[in-house]
This record gives C-alpha cells, structure tokens and sequence, in this order.
C-alpha cells in the first residue's frame, strides 16, 4: 500500500505543480507523457519555450528537500525522455529545457511550499 501512498502524492503534487505553472503563464501541453526512458510529469510551454517538468513532491521533510532526489541518473532519463518527446513530434521547433517543480506538503491548513527550478540538466 506504501506504493499507492506514494503514487496519491505524486497526482496531488502534479495537480499543485500544473496550477502552480499556469498562474505563472505557462500552457500545460500533456501530462504523464510515457516515453522508454520514463515519464514526463509535466509538458508545458511557455513563450516559445517547451518545458519538460519534473515534479518531486514530500509529504515530510524527514528525507530532506524533494529536489535532492533529482540525481544526475534521473537528470539523464529526463534529458532522454525530452529528447524522445521532440524527436516524435517534429512540428515543434521550439527551443526546449528540463525544469524541476519541487512541493513540500505542510501541515493543517497550510499552504505547500513550492519552487521552480529552471534548466536542472546542464
């Protein structure tokens, strides 16, 4: 059941993440996009950017920070699935990045903590 937590928390932080994105003026373009290399959380665009998001969500901090589990192995299958994603769709000739939505869910009432991270894979 941990398994059927984690995936609840993983939708409620996607859902936190898209709103979040949208009131900054970003177009959520897909969501969940399977690819071989893993899914991309979020797809969004924003000017004529197109931006691949990962969103890292805790429901406690005990672990530290969501985007400390952002590794350089997980960056590589983000940077792979971005490419697969422009790779099967060549009318987007749009620049592109790989950015992190991070939430940390308070306790009671409280509002959860977010932050956007742009261009996490070098």
């Amino acid at each position: 059941m941990k398994s059927a937590r984690r995936q609840a928390l993983g939708r409620v932080g996607e859902s936190i993440a898209s709103a979040f994105l949208e009131k900054k003026g970003y177009t959520i373009l897909e969501r969940n996009w399977r690819t071989p290399y893993g899914e991309i959380d979020l797809i969004a665009q924003h000017d004529d950017v197109i931006t691949f998001v990962e969103v890292k969500t805790r429901a406690s901090s005990s672990l530290g920070p969501p985007e400390i589990s952002i590794t350089p192995r997980k960056g590589e299958h983000m940077r792979c699935a971005a490419e697969y994603f422009i790779q099967h769709h060549p009318e987007l000739t749009n620049d592109w990045r790989v950015d992190a939505v991070t939430i940390q869910i308070q306790a009671g009432d409280s509002p959860p903590l977010i932050d956007h991270f742009e261009n996490v894979i070098a």
